[in-house]
């Protein structure tokens, strides 16, 4: 696992810029430090040592040179295509799998991805024809951001890279308008100006003269097959035991996060069959009702493996936040990756690759808000006049009144009530909290062009496909990628490989939302190796007691940083601290709305109002951020009165 930067154009900057960007992301690899520069393009790159590769430091030539790379990820089915490949004339210098993408692109060019199995985003430059092609894996497990700025393209795993030699970077401000909506930013833009990701599945070219062209090589696409159910579940058992056995592959320990839920569990389960040693481990909180430790440690006793929990407070959960705020690039106000943070933190200390459970839910149907088409199938027999008159009753209820939220769902169409799993501001509450709001820039226009690819589709393969677009890879993998890259730990995710999105996309819908619950063919498969106690326990994640900080241990603190925050010019604070008074009074729960804006806030002091801050290993190689010298977060740096 590593990261990577390049610059490619004419008229390059000093190596020292080069130095400079690499250096900032020194948390993505630790081990190793390289560079390739000539006179069309600048690359660096940070290694973490994962297998043991004969020759295989990166950036890594191949074919006399002609062919550079720098590589983000891991293929897991390298081996294979190297033997293929040797089969064909090629002769191979190194064993890594690094080298197998460059030989591959050697011979297929643009195609060579669609061979790839894993996780992966990465730069080939071509000096002989003097074209660039990158690339990024199928559902952007990989981070790759890009800027053309003043005939130059940037890119780079984390968006610090790129911001430590750019000046005058400014709030992306339809991004913000997206934001308070989604919790984090839908891609491909970023909450930066200008400043862009590469979307999964999608690959980049740009020869020294000519213009960037960026293309789709793999769309997700569901198909339900007809075959027996017996027959389906066998396949998804078969698929992910393949999966978990490639994904071990290492050299070094891996291990596994473990929560209370059965995805998770499935993976230390199967993970088990090949090393029974595996170490788990877990996160929780003091409060009831918000820790999911016990349960994991029952799995574990039941499994027969090791389990290292943690317990956070809400203190060091808030103190934590402005460094991890820095790691993770953008504001992305979901709770529970600051526990993510504190498990891969844990982690870290034992391993240095871990297994985790995300996807399945996107896959195989998870999520409880996937049955709610069929708790609404009532208001199909209802004429369109009648809905109109019970969406005008529901309108009139006032808020809190039972009823009033089935009433609403059950008279509007699934493209305006869902834009994917999370759903914080509506239209009318961001027009009163955002001063720059736009009309007709609402959220539902951003899905749109997604409901018009689904549009064939039932309404719960609809409601998968929008989250693989939006809500898996804007805010489950990002926080994925970030919390555990902070601490040097590399994460991998045996759901998320395409072999199992091919069983899983042709699975009926009444397989995944069987028997009033949800992924019943998952759960169904999984019954021989997953502990019982498991089976029926309803979905938490990792939930977060931050309702109950608000009220409490934080309530000074944020209204702390409401007033201190220099966003006035993009924010009515005023609105966010009645807010905050009303939920404090508990007149109403509006904990997600208020983290929303908290997490914001703290990113701006870090991104744009460009603050002293934040992580110690970087700080150790002396970089300049945003025109700043990094150094070790110090008490009242930000607005958080430790």
């Amino acid at each position: 696992m590593c990261g990577f930067v390049g610059i490619f154009g004419t008229s390059l900057p000093r190596s020292n810029q080069l130095k400079e960007m690499t250096n900032v992301i020194a948390h993505r690899g630790p081990d190793e430090l390289g560079f390739y520069e000539d006179d069309f393009i600048k690359l660096g790159f940070r290694r973490l040592s994962i297998i043991d590769l004969e020759n295989g430091q990166q950036p890594l030539s191949f074919d006399q040179n002609r062919y550079t790379i720098v590589f983000n990820g891991e293929i897991y089915n390298h081996t294979e295509i190297r033997n293929r490949l040797i089969q064909k004339g090629i002769t191979f210098n190194t064993n890594s799998d690094t080298e197998v993408i460059a030989a591959l692109y050697s011979l297929n060019k643009e195609d060579c991805v669609k061979e790839l199995r894993g996780m992966f985003s990465f730069i080939i430059w071509d000096k002989v024809n003097k074209e660039l092609f990158a690339a990024r894996d199928y559902f952007g497990i990989k981070p790759f951001f890009y800027v053309e700025n003043k005939g130059k393209l940037y890119m780079a795993s984390e968006a610090k890279a790129i911001l430590a030699v750019l000046n005058n970077v400014q709030v992306n401000k339809q991004a913000l308008q997206h934001y308070l909506t989604f919790q984090y930013t839908p891609e491909p833009e970023t909450m930066m100006d200008r400043l862009l990701k590469l979307e999964p599945g999608h690959y980049m070219k740009k020869s020294w003269d000519g213009e960037l062209e960026v293309r789709a090589y793999w769309q997700p696409s569901f198909t339900p097959n007809h075959e027996t159910y017996a027959v389906q579940k066998n396949k998804v058992l078969d698929v992910l035991r393949d999966s978990v056995k490639h994904h071990m592959r290492s050299d070094v320990p891996v291990g596994s996060f473990l929560s209370g839920g059965i995805d998770s569990t499935a993976i230390v389960a199967l993970a088990r069959e090949i090393n029974p040693k595996i170490k788990t481990f877990s996160v929780g909180f003091e409060i009831d009702g918000y820790s999911e430790v016990q349960v994991a440690k029952k799995s574990a006793e039941d499994l027969g493996v090791e389990n290292i929990n943690y317990v956070i407070t809400a203190e060091e959960y808030l103190q934590e936040l402005p460094r991890i705020l820095w790691h993770m690039d953008e504001p992305v106000a979901d709770p529970s990756a600051i526990p993510l943070y504190f498990v891969a933190k844990e982690a870290s200390k034992h391993v240095k690759v871990v297994l985790s459970g995300e996807g399945a839910d996107e896959l195989f149907g998870g999520y409880n808000i996937y049955r709610e088409p069929e708790s609404l199938k009532l208001f199909s027999y209802i004429p369109n006049f009648g809905k109109k008159l019970l969406r005008q009753v529901a309108l009139l209820l006032p808020e809190g009144i039972k009823g009033k939220g089935f009433l609403e769902r059950g008279t509007t169409e699934l493209h305006r009530r869902f834009i994917g799993n999370a759903y914080i501001m509506s239209e009318r509450e961001k027009e009163a909290v955002l001063l720059t709001y736009q009309r007709g820039m609402e959220s539902i226009e951003w899905v749109r062009p997604l409901y018009e690819q689904a549009d064939t589709y039932d309404d719960v393969t609809k409601m998968q496909y929008i989250d693989l677009h939006t809500w898996l890879r804007g805010d489950i993998l990002v926080k994925a990628d970030k919390m555990t890259m902070a601490h040097s730990l590399e994460l991998r995710v045996p759901f998320l490989d395409k072999n199992v999105f091919e069983i899983a996309r042709k699975i009926q819908t009444e397989y995944k939302i069987a028997h009033q619950t949800t992924k019943f063919i998952l759960r169904d498969a999984l019954r021989e190796i997953v502990p019982e106690h498991i089976f029926m326990r309803k979905k938490l994640g990792f939930p977060v007691p931050i309702r109950h900080w608000l009220k409490k241990e934080w309530y000074e603190r944020v209204l702390n940083i409401f007033k201190n925050s220099q966003t006035d010019y993009l924010l009515n604070k005023d609105v966010l601290i009645q807010l905050l008074e009303a939920h404090k009074k508990g007149e109403g729960d509006y904990s997600r709305k208020l983290w929303t804006a908290i997490v914001f806030m703290i990113w701006h002091q870090l991104y744009i109002e460009k603050s002293d801050s934040v992580d110690e290993h970087v700080s150790e190689v002396g970089v300049q951020f945003n025109g700043k010298s990094i150094r070790t977060l110090r008490p009242n740096s930000l607005y958080l009165p430790y």
